[in-house]
């Protein structure tokens, strides 16, 4: 898949540790910057009318290629954020994309 590459994460908490998980995000977040990637849009699940088992939040992630976001994952700095990102995260899922024609 060449060209911007779009991620849609889901994410599952542990321990619905808010906090820890904001701050486990923005500190991602500036590392992702550093290889152009960026959290275009966060999503945080409505609990009151979820399934149980829905996200906690959903990301839309894009980074410029794959060659960017596999330098993110092997990045050091992202891979010093495991332990934290352990703590905080129980699950995630993700689907790889690209832009389609918009609709309206």
């Amino acid at each position: 898949m060449a060209g911007k590459l779009i991620l849609v994460a889901s994410l599952w908490l542990k321990d619905n540790d808010v906090a820890g998980f904001e701050e486990f995000e923005r500190r991602a977040a500036a590392v992702m910057a550093r290889h152009g990637g960026r959290i275009e849009r966060a999503i945080r699940v409505d609990r009151a009318t979820a399934p149980a088992d829905a996200p906690f939040e959903i990301h839309v992630v894009s980074f410029p290629d794959r060659a960017a976001f596999d330098a993110y994952r092997t990045d050091p700095a992202t891979q010093a954020l495991a332990p934290q990102r352990e703590a905080v995260i129980a699950r995630t899922a993700v689907l790889f994309g690209k832009d389609a024609v918009p609709y309206g």
